[in-house]
C-alpha cells in the first residue's frame, strides 16, 4: 500500500546515509512520493534513486525561502515538510557560552521555524491533507541528560511548542502539525557514544530493551504525514521504547 502516492515532500537533514532524516526519505520514496532532501552536505556517492538533493542551511531563512520555492515549483507543489534537521551536544550550563546556545537555537528551533515560514504558502496549496513533521526529543520532556545538554532540551522544547502552536494556528488552513520525540537512537550522531557496557545498562532500563533504529522513528513519521494520520494535529508521539513514559 503506498500511502504517499503522489505527494510532493521536503526532508531537512538527511544527508547522513544512517540518520533518521535519511531513513525518512527512503521510506516516503517507498510509498510514492517525490523527495527533496535539504542538508548542508551530502556523501559523495550521492542519495538513493528517488530523492532530490539541495544544499541548504536552515538557520539561514533566505536560503530557505528560496529552496522551498525552487522545489515546490520543480515538484508542482508542496504537501510535507519534515523538519529533521538539528545538532546535538553535551555541553553543561557552568561551560557553556552564549554563542553555543544561540547556535543551538538557530539549526534546531530557529531552523525548524525558517522552513515551516517557508513551506506554508505552498502547504496551504495543497488540496492532499497537507502535514508538517517535527522532530522534537526525549531531552525536551526529561531536562536532556543523555547526549544533549540544557541548551538543547531547550532548543527540542521550543521545537514542540512551536509545533503544537502551529497546529492551532494552521489547522483551520487543513495544516496538520505534529511532532515525533525520539528517545535514544543508533544514529550518527550516537555512533561511538556509549561503549558496550554503558549501552547494556541503559538498555536495561527501557521497557522494550534496545536502542531505537532510524527507522522505528521513519515510520512514525510515515504515519504523521499521511492520510492515515488525517484527524491527529498538535500531538507529540513518544518514540522511546518505553524509555520515558509519562
Amino acid at each position: 500500500m503506498m500511502l504517499l502516492k503522489d505527494r510532493r515532500a521536503i526532508v531537512t537533514g538527511g544527508g547522513h546515509p544512517a540518520g533518521i532524516g535519511q531513513a525518512t526519505a527512503r521510506l516516503l520514496v517507498e510509498h510514492g512520493a517525490k523527495v527533496a532532501v535539504l542538508d548542508r552536505k551530502f556523501p559523495d556517492a550521492g542519495l538513493p534513486t528517488g530523492q532530490v538533493a539541495r544544499e541548504v542551511d536552515v538557520a539561514d531563512p533566505m536560503a530557505c525561502r528560496t529552496a522551498v520555492t525552487e522545489i515546490a515549483e520543480a515538484f508542482g507543489g508542496l504537501d510535507i515538510l519534515v523538519n529533521n534537521a538539528g545538532i546535538v551536544a553535551p555541553t553543561r550550563i557552568p561551560d557553556l557560552t552564549a554563542a553555543e546556545f544561540a547556535r543551538m537555537l538557530e539549526v534546531n528551533l530557529i531552523g525548524t521555524f525558517n522552513m515551516t515560514q517557508a513551506a506554508l504558502p505552498h502547504l496551504w496549496d495543497s488540496r492532499l491533507s497537507p502535514a508538517i513533521v517535527n522532530l522534537g526529543s526525549i531531552a525536551a520532556q526529561r531536562g536532556g541528560g543523555l547526549l544533549g545538554g540544557s541548551h538543547y532540551a531547550a532548543a527540542k522544547g521550543g521545537v514542540i511548542s512551536f509545533t503544537k502552536a502551529t497546529a492551532r494556528e494552521c489547522g483551520p488552513l487543513g495544516i496538520r502539525a505534529n511532532a515525533v520525540a525520539p528517545g535514544i537512537i543508533e544514529t550518527g550522531m550516537t555512533e561511538g557514544k556509549y561503549d558496550a557496557d554503558r549501552k547494556r545498562a541503559i538498555c536495561e532500563t527501557i521497557p522494550l530493551g534496545r536502542f531505537g533504529s532510524a527507522e522505528d522513528v521513519a515510520r512514525v513519521i510515515l504515519f504523521l504525514a499521511s492520510p492515515l494520520a488525517g484527524y491527529v494535529t498538535g500531538a507529540v508521539v513518544d518514540v522511546n521504547g518505553g524509555y520515558h513514559i509519562h
